[in-house]
């Protein structure tokens, strides 16, 4: 039975992985004490249940996790189980960002500033980053990317073509996506949101997206904009590059770059198979 180990950084996506191994199989607990490890593992084994793996959660939250992981951990292996340790990390000002968009406490804050909190998580789990099996650095990651990329790990597609693409519309009002690798503004675009009849639709509706298309100014715009992208796009893999994310925005990601992300996501599927398309304000706004 596979036995993985998350740990790493408060803030560097290790829920996401979690909920993603949930659905792929594996039973999965979060800060189980460190002195449990090999009893849970024995009783899951006798239980019958048919699981893919054990996922234990363990990291700065559990004092007595980092006293004695490495105990924890030769128990294990010397009742015959292999593990696999998979440590998540991010750059510093990725989770300060992160960390500021959720307004959650850092976990290793004792009346000091995020910052050093993050320096103090850092240095407590240098340890477990050298032993660890493989380190995941999810600073350009959104949540749909890394949720594809641990699957990838787990179910051993990484010797595969990794390169997938994401087209994605946003409302500029709500911020620009920190993950884009290319960032378009379609706010040139005649607003449905003044047409009272358009309004309350979305880009999906084809009502809408027939008032934007037959627009002569978009045909202009994606003469221009798709053979842009099908010489930057091979561009991006050949720079070894395992994920492009395309980012339309308008101003409130409900009209324009809706029907635009919908429309770009269809001249690339025609070439490139692994095209996801999220539309990550369409519920926010009608402006």
């Amino acid at each position: 039975m596979r036995i993985i180990v998350i740990t790493g950084m408060s803030g560097s996506g290790k829920s996401t992985a979690v909920r993603a191994l949930e659905d792929e199989g594996y039973y999965c607990i979060d800060n189980l004490p460190v002195r449990l490890f090999k009893r849970f593992v024995e009783l899951i084994e006798k239980s019958g249940e048919s699981f893919k793996g054990i996922v234990l959660v363990a990291d700065i939250r559990g004092r007595e996790f980092l006293k004695g992981y490495e105990i924890a951990f030769q128990k294990i292996r010397t009742a015959g189980h292999d593990i696999e340790i998979f440590y998540f990390d991010a750059q510093d000002e990725t989770l300060l960002r992160r960390f500021s968009e959720t307004r959650r406490r850092h976990p290793a804050d004792e009346h000091c500033s995020l910052r050093d909190a993050i320096r103090i998580e850092r240095e407590q789990l240098s340890g477990l980053r050298q032993i660890a099996t493989r380190i995941i650095d999810t600073s350009e990651f959104n949540v749909h990317q890394l949720k594809d990329h641990i699957l990838r790990i787990i179910r051993g597609d990484e010797g595969g073509d990794p390169f997938s693409i994401e087209v994605q519309s946003f409302g500029f009002r709500y911020g620009i996506p920190m993950e884009s690798s290319i960032v378009m503004d379609v706010r040139f675009l005649p607003n449905p949101f003044f047409v009272p009849e358009l309004k309350e639709l979305s880009g999906l509706d084809g009502a809408v997206r027939d008032y934007i298309i037959d627009k002569p100014l978009t045909a202009a715009f994606i003469d221009y904009f798709f053979p842009m992208l099908d010489m930057l796009v091979p561009a991006y893999q050949q720079e070894g590059k395992a994920y492009l994310t395309i980012s339309i925005g308008c101003t409130g990601g409900r009209h324009r770059s809706v029907a635009l992300a919908e429309a770009t996501a269809m001249h690339l599927q025609a070439n490139w198979p692994s095209v996801r398309i999220t539309h990550r304000d369409i519920e926010k706004g009608t402006q």
